[in-house]
């Protein structure tokens, strides 16, 4: 028998919860609902969930913050609802570690497309790295990145956690250094779909990694900029490792 799969939504409207429960039922996924930060953390302690689905706008803490907290504890996907559909808002969401958004009202179909393409993406990040797919540790000009549990650590052994398109990026840079990348290649390996709605997406997103780097965001020695051509991840050598385990 096929596992299902467990999503939890987070919205204080009981009445779209309901709806949205069962009308993702028919689709082979279990839904869980939490109507606020308490009841959403109780939910991920006592249940396997694969993917969040998170409202902005919640009483109390709001789901911006929730989904930095998810992101700090885990690699969890989260697609993000929001009724403001601005630039800023969008640009917010993607910096608090969210793998998608959708604006209010929208389809429920829609929503059970963008459920399985995240998840598709989430899985694909784990399985898509043909050069080092046996290493769990890859080592870099001083750093380590830990593919399972999708972390930096830092030359001087701070741990950095990473959002899952984070990963994937530094994932992508990492299979060939010193390649040049246009936006479009990046924002294909990178993210896929979620990221054409907003084409500056792929610069927040080298922006936020560089922040996670210590790259000097002025003078960028790691994540170059080649103008009018895209990014080049420029490190002296790439090595991978299979980490002891007890």
């Amino acid at each position: 028998m096929t596992a299902r799969t467990s999503i939890l939504l987070v919205d204080d409207d009981a009445d779209i919860t309901a709806l949205l429960s069962e009308y993702l039922s028919r689709f082979n996924l279990d839904v869980h609902t939490a109507c606020d930060a308490d009841t959403m953390r109780q939910q991920l302690a006592q249940h396997r969930v694969d993917l969040v689905v998170l409202d902005v706008m919640l009483p109390g803490t709001d789901g911006l913050t929730l989904s930095r907290e998810i992101r700090e504890r885990s690699h969890i996907p989260v697609i993000m609802l929001t009724a403001r559909s601005t630039t800023i808002d969008r640009v917010m969401g993607l910096e608090s570690g969210a793998d998608d958004y959708m604006g209010k009202p929208f389809e429920p179909r829609e929503l059970v497309a963008r459920i399985h393409t995240v998840l598709r993406r989430a899985q694909g990040a784990k399985d898509s790295t043909p050069i080092l797919a046996r290493s769990d540790v890859v080592c870099f000009d001083g750093w380590e990145l830990h593919r399972d549990e999708r972390n930096l650590v830092s030359p001087t052994g701070l741990v950095v956690p990473l959002s899952n398109a984070e990963f994937r990026l530094l994932n992508t840079f990492l299979q060939t250094p010193r390649r040049l990348f246009s936006r479009d290649q990046l924002m294909e390996q990178a993210r896929g779909r979620a990221m054409d709605a907003f084409e500056r997406s792929i610069d927040l997103l080298v922006s936020r990694l560089r922040q996670k780097l210590a790259d000097d965001p002025n003078e960028p020695s790691m994540i170059k900029t080649v103008r009018g051509a895209g990014y080049m991840f420029n490190v002296q050598s790439v090595q991978g490792r299979v980490a002891w385990r007890a």
